[in-house]
C-alpha cells in the first residue's frame, strides 16, 4: 500500500482520502510541499536525483520535498521533508503555491524557502549529487539540464523580479 494523500479540487479543498499512487495514476490532484535552500551567499542548493527513483530519475532539482500527509500542512510537511532528505532542521518560510500540471499528475504545490548554514547530509537513496549555484549560473542552465518540470516551474517563479524571495535579485558576493 502506498501512502495515503488528500485528493483535493481545483481550490485545494480536500475531496477525500486516496493511496498516492491512484491519485498518480488517475491523475487527481494531491498536495505537495517542497522547499528551495538557499545559504548565506545567496546561492541556491541545486540536486540530482538518483537513478533508481521512480519518477524523475537522474533528473535535477532545485526543489527539496515529497507529499503532505493526510492531516498535514504544507509547512509541517516541508520541513520534515527537508529533515528527511537533506538532514536539515530549520525554519521554512512561505514562499508560493500553484497548480502544477507539468510532471507525473497535477499537484498543488507549496514552495517554501530555507537559509542554510549547516552542511547539507543528502539522502543517498534519493539524491546522488548536491550542490550550490547562484541565481546566475542557475538561469544559464535551467533550460538546458533536464530538470523536474515542477521544480523548473516554481524556480522560475522564484526568480521572477519583485518576488517575495529576493532572488530576483543578483546574488551577493
Amino acid at each position: 500500500m502506498s501512502e495515503l494523500v488528500e485528493h483535493v479540487d481545483e481550490h485545494d479543498r480536500v475531496l477525500g482520502v486516496v493511496e498516492r499512487d491512484e491519485a498518480v495514476r488517475e491523475n487527481w490532484l494531491h498536495r505537495i510541499a517542497a522547499t528551495i535552500c538557499r545559504d548565506r551567499d545567496g546561492r541556491i542548493a541545486v540536486l540530482r536525483r538518483t537513478e533508481t527513483l521512480s519518477q524523475f530519475p537522474g533528473y535535477y532539482d532545485v526543489l527539496v520535498g515529497g507529499a503532505v500527509n493526510v492531516g498535514e500542512s504544507y509547512e509541517a510537511a516541508a520541513a520534515r521533508e527537508l529533515a528527511e532528505e537533506l538532514g536539515v532542521r530549520v525554519p521554512v518560510r512561505f514562499l508560493f503555491k500553484f497548480l502544477c500540471r507539468e510532471g507525473i499528475s497535477p499537484i498543488w504545490l507549496g514552495v517554501y524557502e530555507a537559509v542554510v548554514s549547516q552542511a547539507l547530509v543528502p539522502d543517498s537513496g534519493e539524491i546522488d549529487w548536491q550542490g550550490w549555484m547562484t541565481v546566475a549560473e542557475l538561469r544559464e542552465v535551467v533550460d538546458d539540464w533536464c530538470f523536474v518540470p515542477g521544480g523548473r516551474e516554481a524556480l522560475r517563479r522564484y526568480l521572477q523580479p519583485g518576488s517575495s524571495s529576493g532572488a530576483g535579485e543578483p546574488a551577493a558576493g
